[in-house]
């Protein structure tokens, strides 16, 4: 079973900063981790490698710092990483970074399952593994918990607000899946040693001939962004907690009146 599992490097922070400039993340001097979505969609390709043979290749679009999150990958379970990078890429929206790695997967080969995490922390949109599917024309299934592979068939318990939803598609499928289909294994250090020396391929424009220049980048990217902005943080509310309920509330009727609330 031939596995393709995208991730993404992303900020290790919740202390986001934006550049004022250019409306895109300051990721300068800010520590960079795996997508933790990204990290469950790995374990769950792992799990199917070691179900039904076969290997995982991952792939991430981005600089050259990228490659530490591909090792970090290579480390639990992945066998082949692929680093898709160039500066025709920067500025690319959603949009175009499903259509430029679309364009990455073609070239690395033919693959039964497509897997991601159902979406990054650092933009929260949800949209890049579903645009890819569009991308390929091939079948998606998205927030997935628990994954199940019989031959050439592939079922899903889908996670909604309500429940689950029990969905099947013939392979090849993209899909991405949730935090709770699995538990993450942890590199060991004999792992992590042979993930440095790991062969990181590295794929540009040079090599993803056949994309079409109009659809990368920021000029290639139908997502304006008018105004960014980080949230003025409040400061903590007053709790009151007197001896009785009583002076509780009266205190509180209190505080009120000074704040000509009442």
């Amino acid at each position: 079973m031939e596995i393709l599992v995208c991730v993404k490097q992303v900020p290790d922070t919740a202390e986001i900063k934006i550049d004022p400039e250019t409306n895109t993340l300051i990721r300068a001097g800010v520590p960079s981790i795996v997508n933790p979505f990204d990290k469950n969609a790995l374990e769950a390709a792992v799990q199917l490698k070691e179900a039904h043979g076969g290997t995982v290749t991952v792939v991430t679009m981005g600089p050259e710092q990228a490659k530490e999150a591909l090792k970090e990958c290579v480390s639990v379970g992945a066998d082949r990483a692929v680093l898709v990078s160039d500066r025709a890429f920067g500025g690319s929206d959603t949009y175009a970074t499903s259509y430029i790695l679309s364009q990455a997967i073609k070239k690395l080969g033919n693959f039964d399952l497509i897997l991601c995490g159902k979406q990054a922390i650092d933009g929260d949109t949800a949209q890049v593994g579903p645009a890819i599917a569009e991308h390929l024309g091939l079948a998606q299934m998205t927030y997935a918990a628990k994954i199940q592979v019989n031959g050439k068939k592939i079922s899903i318990n889908r996670e909604t607000d309500e429940g689950y939803e029990v969905i099947e598609a013939s392979l090849p499928v993209v899909c991405t899946v949730v935090k709770s289909i699995n538990e993450p294994r942890f590199a060991t250090i004999k792992s992590k040693m042979a993930a440095n020396k790991a062969k990181i391929e590295k794929l540009t424009t040079a090599e993803l001939s056949d994309l079409d220049p109009t659809k990368i980048g920021l000029k290639g990217s139908p997502t304006r962004v008018k105004k960014t902005f980080v949230p003025v943080k409040r400061e903590s509310g007053v709790k009151i907690k007197e001896e009785t309920d009583r002076d509780t509330a009266l205190k509180l009727i209190e505080k009120l009146v000074e704040a000509k609330l009442v």
